[in-house]
């Protein structure tokens, strides 16, 4: 699944190529499963609006949209996209073959194609309106990029469940997921079964640190390309060559040698160094 690295590279990438256009015509697939709002409304409220501006929320990828002032009663409206483990945005010139598993084409008006692509049909697409005097789309957590180490060491306060597991946990810091869990916490010295209630001021602020240093590297890289992920312009990230434990099970540590363990915690695949992480 993507985690916030790679939504924030298709974010931004969406972002630089589509913004300030003009959709022009939807068509959306007959499947029911990417559609959290009905389509008919959905398509209604995107055609004939324009790209404000695209940016990530948690694992959301969220279009600002803007109607026409001549418009009675226009009001603002949200594009919300969430990836699921699939799912692809890509922005297509009109010839290049629309791929299997499209569920979603904006036609915009520089002629060019938006396209949602999802084989697996996790992803899910609603439209969000936010209240005239309201905030627009929040997301379920906290921003892991800019929490301060205060408010991440108070997340976890008197919390029994493993570092890892409270990590994943959307309705905590939302757009963490397992790599960047495994790797942050590499980094950061902590073994992933510890209490997340028990660990020290100093390991929360190593972790709290090592979280946002992780992440911010894995941006720049365009993210981790471990499956079927792309950005925007079908291009793969280049965070994994730089992984330490993730998906590593009985390599050697590279920084002790000892070999990296994997165990499974709250059903994900989990990665660490007995040495290294205590």
């Amino acid at each position: 699944m993507p985690e916030l690295p790679e939504v924030e590279t298709i974010a931004r990438g969406v972002n630089d190529r589509i913004r300030g256009e003009l959709i022009e015509s939807v068509w959306f697939s007959r499947y029911k499963e990417p559609f959290k709002t009905p389509p008919r409304p959905m398509a209604a409220a995107l055609t004939g609006a324009r790209i404000d501006r695209v940016r990530r929320v948690g694992k959301h990828i969220v279009f600002d949209l803007i109607r026409p002032a001549s418009e009675p009663s226009a009001r603002h409206a949200e594009w919300i996209v969430h990836l699921g483990m699939t799912g692809r945005l890509l922005v297509s010139a009109p010839d290049v073959p629309i791929p299997p598993h499209t569920h979603a084409v904006l036609q915009l008006s520089s002629g060019r194609e938006l396209r949602f692509v999802d084989p697996r049909r996790f992803g899910r697409l609603a439209l969000h309106v936010p209240p005239a005097s309201g905030d627009g789309f929040q997301g379920p957590g906290r921003e892991p990029l800019t929490i301060t180490v205060e408010d991440f060491a108070a997340l976890f306060r008197h919390r029994k469940l493993s570092i890892k597991a409270a990590l994943l946990n959307q309705s905590l810091l939302h757009g963490v997921g397992n790599i960047y869990a495994d790797e942050s916490l590499f980094r950061a010295g902590v073994r992933p079964t510890r209490p997340a209630g028990r660990l020290t001021r100093q390991k929360l602020t190593r972790l709290h640190a090592a979280l946002q240093t992780v992440l911010r590297e894995a941006i720049r890289l365009g993210g981790s390309s471990v499956s079927d992920y792309v950005d925007a312009g079908g291009a793969a990230g280049f965070f994994q060559l730089h992984h330490y434990v993730y998906m590593r099970a009985g390599q050697a540590c590279l920084v002790c040698g000892t070999p990296i363990r994997r165990t499974v915690i709250g059903g994900r695949g989990t990665h660490y160094c007995p040495t290294c992480q205590r």
